[in-house]
């Protein structure tokens, strides 16, 4: 995340409805309660949503299926249109741009991949990395030089004149987020991009993901169903209930102090050395510093191993590799004991 922690989308009081005359419903009633909406024979896929995406940070939505994170991130992009509320991107309402308008937005500042990787099967890697450039009136060489760069960073380099049948579908799922990153986005939103993978190649793409963003430093909203692949890849998550916002947080705040029974029910599996950073646990940097180290932010969970071969300390550094507390092993057991 950015140090200014700089606000780059902003929504205010968004709602989806679907049916007859919703619009015109939901303005004669405002803020109607649940079972309001379903007396009046209408389905609500977003209810009064209010989120801050901070640039630079991955911003996390989830929820299980039916909560209406996915119809959530469509509002965003306007790929759905909103029933009501303000959307702002760069403090610009995007509910109030024409149809070309936003158009432009999503060509030139707002990047998509989605569960199904959508390759079309006829163009070879290179080309469908190109192809939104293509549709953005990009010259053929320049368009080229640029998809040739994508494909190296998702690391496909020498598989340019592969067609998607020839590719695993790890493969052609980094040509998705290639495609998606032609463009160069301000914005880049991700729905379950990995949840069609296996396992092992799930865990693969999430670290590339984290890789590219450690380059990148994008400002990302990621829609998952999967708590785990939430804690391990967001600065902050929202989970959502019924079309509803439950809790915005940090994975720890998320974990350790729920803020409905919802939440706490949804998180209640979760292992807490997964999701609290050494520098909440840490005491006070006291007497010679420990021989091994590691950030402030990362995890007890990956602390552990080093416990585990037989180290009783370890330094915790801030961002510039100073020491600033230590960590011993008796605040890690409190803590997997629940303490």
């Amino acid at each position: 995340m950015t140090e200014d922690g700089q606000a780059r989308l902003v929504c205010r009081n968004v709602w989806k409805l679907f049916g007859a005359r919703a619009e015109a419903w939901l303005a004669a009633h405002p803020a109607p309660a649940a079972a309001d909406i379903a007396a009046a024979g209408l389905v609500a896929a977003v209810r009064g949503v209010d989120l801050t995406v901070r640039a630079g940070e991955i911003f996390v939505i989830m929820g299980l299926s039916g909560s209406g994170k996915s119809t959530l991130v469509r509002c965003l992009s306007r790929l759905v249109e909103p029933t009501a509320g303000e959307i702002l991107f760069e403090g610009r309402d995007l509910l109030a741009a024409s149809e070309a308008e936003i158009t432009a937005i999503r060509r030139h500042k707002m990047g998509m991949v989605f569960q199904h990787f959508a390759l079309l099967p006829h163009l070879t890697v290179l080309e469908n990395v190109a192809f939104p450039l293509e549709v953005q009136g990009m010259s053929r060489r320049a368009r080229e030089e640029r998809a040739r760069k994508m494909v190296a960073l998702v690391g496909l380099a020498g598989r340019e004149g592969a067609f998607p049948r020839q590719l695993s579908g790890g493969q052609q799922q980094r040509v998705g987020i290639a495609r998606s990153l032609a463009a160069d986005p301000e914005l880049w939103f991700l729905d379950e991009p990995f949840s069609a993978l296996d396992p092992l190649i799930r865990r693969e793409m999430q670290d590339e993901f984290l890789r590219l963003q450690r380059m990148l430093h994008k400002t990302i909203v990621f829609i998952t169903h999967d708590f785990d692949e939430a804690i391990r890849l967001a600065d902050r998550i929202a989970v959502m209930k019924d079309g509803a916002v439950e809790q915005v947080g940090t994975p720890q705040e998320i974990v350790l102090h729920p803020a409905t029974d919802y939440v706490a029910e949804f998180t209640r599996a979760v292992p807490r050395a997964k999701v609290v950073r050494l520098g909440s646990v840490m005491g006070p940097a006291e007497g010679p510093a420990p021989a091994r180290s590691l950030p402030a932010t990362a995890t007890v969970a990956e602390a552990a191993p080093a416990f585990r071969e037989g180290v009783e300390a370890l330094a915790v550094t801030d961002a510039e590799g100073r020491v600033v507390g230590h960590l011993d092993r008796s605040a890690v057991v409190d803590l997997m004991l629940g303490g």
